[in-house]
């Protein structure tokens, strides 16, 4: 019986997603799927491949925590209420997963829609071979209530008929503690990775504010409570901080984007080891008066960003100073699609975040988020070889992980594509 191959990677320099630290001269050995040794001057028997990344930073294969994986242009999003079918959205998520591959993110995490897309099939066809992309993290769909920021029928509120139909074909969208309790066990036996709460208002959504509380205490308490006794993980949409403090006391999982973060509830979070995945580039334009992005959001989006950019950028400045467990994600639902996964670390770095702490969220946090750090997030023996490349400064260059010199998952090597905008590229060709 034929073993499995063996490959040796040669690192010009190595962050290994555990030291803050860029080694160097490392050399890391695969057989088969898995990194058997790490180190230098490593031995190797005959017939190994040799791959020479002598000129590139190698990295673990990078994670993104909160995609929305269902389009296939970001134009499409407030289209999808009435425009396009679930067989639509599928294809959408197989192409976001064969371009995040292509982009070095070997895994994505699907944070939920309010219909179909059928990611947990696509997940399912990836991790057979069928076809190939990203692995997927999957919450199938949004806990939410009659118009809120999950309840997409609000942009045809005019005509309620419509709007009622269209919601009763929503899965995770109702009312009460009993319908929540059968949701979150219905979205357990589908086969959901975690369970994802709309539970505020949103930007984008044009009925509803950031600091809407969308359930009752009740309603939160039946998800929740019931996703801890079915040993599944909790996150929410959630920006304020009084919601925030409620949702940690009653022990959710995680917070995904917190922008209007204040120092209690950062100190509440630190406290009781809640995550937070803080999805800066959605409001990036705002922070720093890009006008050009801003103008392609909704109206409804652009007045909010208005209204509300002072408390923004003093929510950013909290969380990058505080000690919060901070994962990465993009959330790019407007002026960037969803694979397009490095424009937050150009977010993260434009605002003065240490290089390390955005390398270590994008890897082994998300790993821990995604519960899934026992097999990949760091490169170590007996993990996964997920591995990245990358030939631009990670420590210094804001668009280093848009252009991906190679990429590799399980021990296969893939095509790589460059994400880089077109001003750059012409500057640099």
């Amino acid at each position: 019986m034929k073993s499995d191959k063996i490959i040796k990677i040669k690192c010009g320099k190595l962050y290994d997603g555990i030291k803050a630290e860029l080694q160097e001269n490392m050399e890391i050995l695969i057989e088969g799927e898995k990194i058997v040794a790490v180190g230098r001057n490593l031995s190797f028997p005959e017939g190994t491949e040799i791959i020479d990344l002598s000129d590139a930073t190698v990295t673990p294969g990078m994670i993104d925590a909160h995609v929305h994986p269902q389009f296939f242009d970001w134009r499409d999003t407030y289209n999808d209420t009435i425009y396009y079918s679930d067989g639509w959205r599928a294809l959408a998520v197989a192409n976001t997963v064969k371009k995040s591959l292509a982009g070095g993110f070997t895994t994505i995490r699907s944070v939920g829609w309010f219909r179909e897309d059928y990611a947990l099939d696509v997940k399912r066809a990836v991790e057979k071979g069928y076809i190939e992309g990203a692995r997927l993290i999957v919450a199938p769909h949004f806990m939410c209530t009659p118009g809120s920021h999950g309840d997409m029928t609000q942009i045809v509120s005019t005509n309620p008929h419509l709007a009622d139909y269209l919601q009763s074909n929503y899965p995770g969208c109702g009312s009460g503690p009993d319908f929540f309790v059968n949701a979150v066990r219905r979205e357990v036996k589908l086969g959901a990775d975690f369970i994802k709460i709309m539970a505020t208002g949103g930007f984008a959504t044009p009925n509803d504010s950031p600091e809407d509380i969308q359930m009752n205490d009740q309603e939160f308490k039946a998800i929740i409570d019931t996703a801890n006794e079915l040993g599944i993980p909790t996150t929410a949409h959630a920006y304020a901080p009084n919601l925030i403090q409620k949702l940690v006391k009653f022990g959710i999982t995680g917070i995904e984007h917190g922008a209007l973060m204040d120092e209690e509830t950062a100190r509440m979070m630190e406290e009781h080891g809640t995550y937070l995945v803080p999805t800066f580039m959605p409001y990036e334009d705002a922070i720093h008066g890009d006008e050009a992005s801003i103008t392609k959001k909704s109206p409804e989006f652009q007045r909010k960003l208005k209204i509300y950019k002072e408390r923004l950028v003093k929510g950013r400045e909290v969380i990058i100073n505080s000690k919060i467990k901070l994962g990465y994600g993009t959330d790019f639902v407007t002026v960037h699609n969803a694979y397009e996964h490095g424009w937050e670390y150009w977010a993260w770095l434009n605002n003065g975040m240490d290089p390390f702490r955005a390398l270590a969220a994008a890897t082994r946090i998300n790993a821990e988020i995604c519960e899934i750090n026992d097999i990949v997030g760091t490169i170590e023996v007996g993990k996964l070889a997920d591995i990245s490349a990358w030939k631009r400064d990670l420590l210094k260059d804001p668009y280093a992980l848009m252009d991906c010199a190679f990429v590799m998952k399980s021990g296969k090597v893939y095509p790589t594509e460059c994400r880089l905008p077109e001003e750059v590229s012409k500057q640099e060709s």
